[in-house]
């Protein structure tokens, strides 16, 4: 069974990297995207259109996001009693303290700035897979 991916990403530049990072990946890998934290929320919560998404296994989340920011999403994400356990990365471009902090004390599972560069996101992209996706044991939906 393929890994559920949740990307939570407004800058399509951005998404689309991620996609071509994991397409590459020898795990088999399902990504979603949608572009808001109202969305992110619809999704995680299965309402309307997303009725029949599948449950996510990990949430790749940005910070900085219309309608509702990544830190209100993240809180919504860890205090709903049928979401808390689906971990959160935050990917984002914000290296502010005080982002990095909040992040944290909402449960964030980890903190990643993202590069400018292509190949060091790449990277990243891969790290984050081989971490979560083969060391990490996911909790069961």
């Amino acid at each position: 069974m393929p890994i559920e991916v949740l990307l939570v990403e407004d800058n399509p530049g951005d998404a689309q990297l991620t996609r071509i990072a994991l397409e590459d990946s020898k795990i088999s890998v399902n990504l979603s995207v949608v572009e808001d934290g109202v969305e992110a929320m619809a999704f995680l919560r299965k309402q309307d259109k997303y009725a029949t998404v599948p449950h996510p296994d990990i949430v790749l989340l940005d910070l900085n996001l219309p309608k509702k920011d990544g830190r209100q999403v993240l809180a919504e994400i860890k205090s709903d009693q049928h979401l808390k356990r689906i971990p959160v990365v935050v990917l984002t471009t914000s290296q502010a303290e005080e982002d990095i902090v909040k992040a944290y004390n909402l449960a964030a599972n980890c903190y990643i700035t993202k590069p400018v560069d292509f190949d060091q996101f790449v990277r990243i992209i891969r790290t984050i897979e081989n971490f979560w996706f083969a060391i990490v044991k996911l909790p069961p939906e």
